[in-house]
């Protein structure tokens, strides 16, 4: 099955970026995988206060992909499977790609305004020629209409 593998986060260039995934996944018969990261906490010099941050931190990111899943469900009917994962975001995202052989694409929103995020930066760069699948960047100015339109 063909599965557009989203990174979701709270900004709104991941949100367009999920629309165009499920759009293209609703058409196409697929499937969506949306991806939340939680990064690596810093070092804290008391164990307890760090796992308490890293537990924090991971269930922010659990809230945040249950309820744009919901939302999915909601607008498509596509039921997206949920990775929610701790680490550096570029290496997690290589190990799910190598782990998937059945991605079909990533799918990356770039902000509106400013520079490319890290993984837009990373994935569209100089690893682009090396990837096991397409990466699609869709603009974070895109409308809901526009979205519609192209997926």
């Amino acid at each position: 099955m063909r599965t557009y593998l989203v990174v979701i986060d709270d900004s709104d260039e991941a949100r367009v970026a999920l629309r165009f995934a499920a759009r293209r996944a609703a058409k196409t018969g697929g499937a969506v995988q949306i991806v939340a990261l939680v990064p690596p906490a810093e070092f804290v010099q008391w164990g307890g206060v760090q796992a308490a941050m890293e537990e924090e931190a991971q269930l922010r990111a659990e809230a945040l992909v249950t309820q744009v899943a919901g939302e999915l469900i909601e607008e498509t009917g596509l039921r997206p499977s949920i990775t929610v994962r701790q680490g550096e975001p570029v290496a997690v995202v290589r190990e799910i790609l190598k782990a998937s052989p059945g991605v079909a694409a990533l799918v990356l929103g770039a902000p509106a305004t400013g520079g490319p995020g890290p993984l837009v930066s990373h994935f569209a760069g100089a690893e682009a020629g090396q990837m096991p699948c397409p990466v699609m960047i869709v603009p974070g100015s895109m409308s809901d209409e526009a979205l519609d339109l192209l997926s």
